[in-house]
């Protein structure tokens, strides 16, 4: 049969609900105003005049509204007129409202008058994500603040809680001639055979910040605030956020609903399967499978990405596929038969208003349902389930990972596996292997952590195995291993995501540095989930922003924490797009620059926040900050130093405003002292930039603040040669729009002072001896301190920028294009200073000790470099060196 078109829907729909359902039926005769006025006006028109009040009892006008809107519902469902969507959230609103009314009236009865204050109904399942079924339980939290509940004056506050809460219930449950309400259902709480059903927001609080299980977690992502004391139920729900959406990535959430879907499909096995007496909401490749598997998802990526929180399931797969998190095709697959097996679950609902999830085992009755939902008969019906029943089930099913098998704890037979998987001496692997599994590692204590280390461990050493340095790499995972306090999340993280292994692996091979900050952080690795992880920087001022939110209304030693939390994971995706071929260096320099500088100005405005909460402002004052060296050139590497110079604006003369006034003197260096600390200062959440001061005036015997007058002045009348030098490099990245334009002008004022060519060249020679003999080669291969290398250039080009006052741009690339426009120097120059920054900032990463580099790190920073192999680098690299020294030699001089 069907379902008809145009103005016959309405007819059709009413004529299946009275064929079909009992229930509906009887409602129709019940109700035949309700009927006419859907058959005349439409769904919508028949909902609002089953909702319109009647002046009854609230006990009676709430069943009397339940009923009607039973029936308007089922007739807009039936019809077509009402989506899934539109039938589960008028349920659900009504259901709020329901709940609401029956609160006041349990309050009102125990103290007349009084608001249902201190009191909050949490709305969970169904109701919670307004998603409610045609004929559902509501599964409710009920919380009180004793401080704030109304009760009478010699009521204990529990006790008063659970009256009115039983009270409550009694109103929204209890059967009468009218029918019900809501059945409620309050299993959801903790520990619910032990604890009474109202709870201490506190005591709940307490509850789910230590000892919750992991299936409360799922629960509480369809958690709202839905009745009684709002804002109460937000604060109890807030103050959970970090238990429900953690941070941290946990693939162990995978195992554990995976278990429990697992008991669900045992406890119905006689419904598991799609057929007659199937279960539609526990089977396999139900309901129930399909919101867990979008749970899992919003689970594992909801602590990191607030976007994909969605409580309703459609909602939740729409914003994982948004986010990038789901397949678009799994996620329209899921969401198409979610909304087919909700609309069957509707129909079987409606036939005897029963809480029923099942399609009917006996064959009639199957028919039944299926032509109430406007097919031919029971096969229909089945046939239609069928590929959407599959789909979902085969989903979730390919959530746990496949595992790739453990390796013997036999030492002769693991010593053969470590041969296959690709060691060339699996004796040290095994001795490796061996040591973690011996229980000396922290992290590998419990058995939980010993199952997942297991797990991942064969996938991972075939990854490094296949790498160019197999036993070192091993090593250095080792020494993360032992150094971690947990390791379960990031070994369940590594055997679901065998990628995330694989460049792991990389990481331990080629990059030292970063296997460091693994060390110290594995969560590091949970960054590089996805592929946003590999975009570059936002600009400076939008992560700044981003910091200072993170930053907002925590106490300052948290806020430090969080910044180097988010700036350190930036800087290792940074490093880990360079091991990974993402990335240019030249621009991973950049991302590098505008993370420290972004994270210097969240910094220091909290600094100065903080300062100025107990000192106060200098009236006209203001710390102004210069960047130089690197920083000033928007090109720092993942070692390099942050070199700043203090300056302020205050009058000599004035003092702070606060309760502890200062003078300028005392009050900027203070706080420079603040700034440098929290740019520096190594945290729980490990270190963060080494800043350097020492090109201030005067250097390390100097005021670490001075005036930008007292600056001025030294500038012009006192400084050497190099300073001058210095300060080609330098702008001001902290400070207001007016102060940074000032201290510009005065820069540029000082670098275009008329100068006495031979005298700098001279100047800047014996400098540059002077950095030989005080600095020693990292090895044949330093292309920063080596002759021709990056230093010989910067100070052929500082030469160039005081003596011609040309190419006056703090950053070197420019200048030197500058430079070479006004044919100053040659332009294969260009391409020289490219290489070599290319070069230093891989060498940073893969040999930050400056040891030459294995023939494979070679293939790499050749590849990262953009040439072919080994040799054509190490050529290219020789005569960009030849071309420097060259450029040096004729701007210095000739040698005396």
């Amino acid at each position: 049969m069907a379902i008809a078109k145009g103005t016959d829907k309405r007819q059709n729909a009413a004529a299946r609900a009275r064929a079909f359902s009992p229930f509906l039926r009887e409602s129709l005769d019940a109700r035949p105003d309700l009927a006419e006025i859907f058959m005349q006006k439409g769904s919508r028109a028949a909902i609002a005049a089953a909702l319109e009040p009647g002046g009854k009892p609230v006990e009676v006008e709430l069943r009397r509204a339940r009923l009607g809107l039973a029936l308007a519902v089922a007739l807009g469902d039936l019809s077509g007129e009402l989506a899934l969507e539109d039938v589960t959230q008028c349920l659900s609103e009504f259901a709020d409202q329901a709940i609401e009314r029956a609160l006041a009236a349990a309050v009102g009865e125990r103290v007349v008058g009084a608001r249902p204050e201190g009191f909050a109904v949490i709305a969970l399942g169904k109701l919670g994500s307004s998603e409610l079924n045609y004929s559902s339980d509501v599964d409710l939290l009920l919380l009180f603040d004793p401080a704030k509940l109304a009760r009478r004056e010699r009521d204990d506050a529990g006790e008063a809680a659970v009256r009115v809460a039983r009270r409550m219930i009694e109103i929204l449950q209890k059967r009468t001639a009218d029918g019900y309400v809501a059945r409620v259902d309050l299993r959801l709480r903790p520990s619910p055979e032990v604890t009474p059903i109202a709870l201490p927001v506190n005591a709940a609080i307490s509850h789910y910040e230590s000892s919750a299980l992991p299936w409360e977690r799922a629960a509480f992502i369809r958690a709202r605030a839905a009745a009684g004391d709002l804002a109460l139920g937000r604060h109890f729900l807030q103050s959970i956020e970090p238990f429900v959406w953690r941070r941290s990535l946990d693939f162990g959430v995978i195992d554990d609903i995976r278990q429990i879907s697992a008991r669900i499909r045992d406890h119905f096995a006689q419904g598991g399967r799609l057929g007659p007496g199937y279960d539609l909401k526990r089977g396999r490749g139900g309901i129930r499978e399909i919101e867990f598997f979008t749970q899992i998802q919003q689970m594992i990526h909801g602590g990191r990405d607030p976007s994909v929180r969605a409580p309703a399931t459609m909602d939740g797969l729409a914003a994982l596929t948004k986010a990038g998190r789901l397949d678009p095709k799994d996620a329209a697959a899921l969401a198409d038969g979610y909304r087919l097996l909700r609309t069957i679950e509707h129909r079987a609902q409606m036939i005897e208003d029963a809480q029923t999830h099942t399609v009917p085992a006996d064959s009639e009755a199957l028919d039944r349902l299926a032509r109430l939902h406007g097919l031919d008969d029971g096969a229909e019906l089945l046939n239609l389930l069928t590929p959407h029943v599959e789909r979902a089930g085969t989903l979730f099913d390919g959530l746990a990972p496949k595992s790739s098998g453990r390796l013997s704890s036999d030492p002769d037979i693991l010593l053969g596996e470590l041969r296959t998987i690709g060691f060339n001496d699996p004796a040290m692997a095994a001795l490796r292997i061996g040591g973690l599994r011996s229980g000396r590692a922290r992290s590998l204590r419990s058995p939980a952590a010993q199952t997942a280390f297991e797990a991942m461990l064969p996938g991972l050493l075939a990854a490094i195995a296949a790498g160019p340095d197999p036993e070192h790499a091993l090593n250095r995972f080792t020494d993360i291993v032992e150094r971690l306090s947990s390791g379960i999340n990031l070994y369940r993280l590594l055997e679901a995501r065998p990628k995330l292994g694989l460049l792991l692996a990389k990481i331990l091979a080629y990059a030292p540095a970063l296997s460091d900050q693994l060390a110290r952080r594995p969560e590091l690795l949970e960054g590089l989930f996805d592929a946003s992880s590999f975009d570059p920087p936002p600009s400076v001022e939008e992560f700044a922003a981003s910091l200072t939110d993170a930053m907002r209304g925590q106490p300052y030693d948290v806020a430090l924490d969080r910044v180097r939390r988010l700036v350190n994971e930036r800087r290792f995706a940074l490093g880990v797009q360079l091991i990974d071929l993402r990335s240019d260096p030249l621009a991973v320099a950049a991302g590098y620059a505008r993370v420290a500088e972004g994270a210097l100005l969240a910094l220091a405005d909290a600094a100065v926040r903080e300062f100025e909460s107990v000192h106060g402002r200098i009236p006209g004052g203001e710390l102004v900050i210069l960047g130089l060296g690197r920083l000033g050139g928007c090109a720092l590497t993942h070692a390099s130093d942050l070199d700043l110079i203090y300056l302020h604006t205050g009058a000599p003369d004035l003092v702070s405003d606060g309760d502890k006034p200062l003078g300028p003197a005392n009050y900027f260096n203070r706080l420079a002292s603040r700034v440098t600390a929290a740019l520096s200062v190594s945290t729980a959440a490990g270190p963060l930039y080494d800043v350097d001061t020492r090109l201030r005036p005067e250097g390390a015997k100097g005021m670490l603040v001075v005036s930008l007058d007292a600056f001025a002045a030294y500038q012009r009348q006192e400084a050497w040669t190099w300073e001058h030098m210095a300060l080609c490099r330098a702008r001001p990245v902290f400070g207001s729009d007016a102060a940074r334009a000032q201290a510009s002008g005065l820069v540029a004022e000082i670098l275009n002072q008329p100068r006495d060519a031979a005298k700098v060249a001279a100047d800047a020679a014996t400098m540059r001896v002077e950095i030989a003999r005080h600095k020693v080669l990292a090895g044949a291969y330093d292309v920063k301190l080596g002759p021709g290398g990056l230093v010989d250039l910067e100070f052929a080009v500082h030469v160039l920028q005081l003596t011609r006052h040309i190419g006056l741009d703090p950053g070197l690339d420019a200048a030197v294009q500058q430079l070479a426009e006004a044919e100053l120097l040659d332009t294969n120059i260009i391409e020289a200073q490219r290489l070599l920054t290319r070069m230093l900032v891989m060498m940073r990463l893969v040999s930050p000790e400056g040891s030459d580099p294995i023939p494979e790190t070679w293939e790499l920073v050749a590849a990262v470099c953009g040439a072919p192999d080994t040799k054509h680098l190490l050529a290219e690299h020789a005569a960009a060196r030849q071309s420097i020294a060259a450029l040096w030699q004729a701007i210095k001089g000739p040698s005396e």
